[in-house]
């Protein structure tokens, strides 16, 4: 009887680990592995998820037509034509582009906080706060221009 309930916790610590080793992203690498592939502040930003500083992203003040794709794994995540500006220092956008993000919530500040990470890799985007354009969503997507690789419409 001892016997058959030592196998059987052994049975479900096993049968747990495999479990908890499943991968949750579609694509997972390495630290050093991201750290080769990205530059210091996209690194800092998508996998420590750090804040880029107000007003000295490459997109803030960028209005080009095209895709936001994550830094990380190259996912598109917004379009062009949800970027509004919002004065607050970093690109803002009312929408995602449908299934491309996931949210957490994020302590970090001492008081909960909406975060956005990208679906397929992971990696930390910014915030979503309840104060974008009411015509729209009324919602803004705060999102660090590290985070992001712009790629512009291929229509002429």
């Amino acid at each position: 009887m001892i016997l058959r309930f030592f196998f059987i916790n052994i049975l479900i610590l096993i049968s747990t680990q495999v479990f908890y080793c499943q991968a949750k992203y579609e694509i997972e690498k390495t630290d050093v592995e991201w750290r080769d592939q990205l530059d210091e502040m996209s690194y800092l930003v998508l996998r420590k998820s750090y804040t880029e500083r107000p007003f000295t992203g490459k997109y803030d003040n960028f209005y080009e037509k095209g895709t936001y794709h994550c830094a990380g794994c190259d996912e598109p995540l917004y379009k062009s034509s949800r970027k509004y500006n919002s004065y607050c220092g970093w690109p803002s956008f009312d929408k995602e582009i449908s299934d491309k993000i996931e949210y957490d919530v994020d302590y970090k500040l001492g008081y909960p906080r909406k975060e956005i990470k990208c679906k397929k890799c992971g990696g930390h985007l910014g915030h979503v706060f309840n104060d974008g354009p009411k015509k729209t969503t009324g919602i803004r997507h705060c999102v660090n221009s590290a985070a992001l690789i712009f790629k512009k419409d291929e229509k002429g």
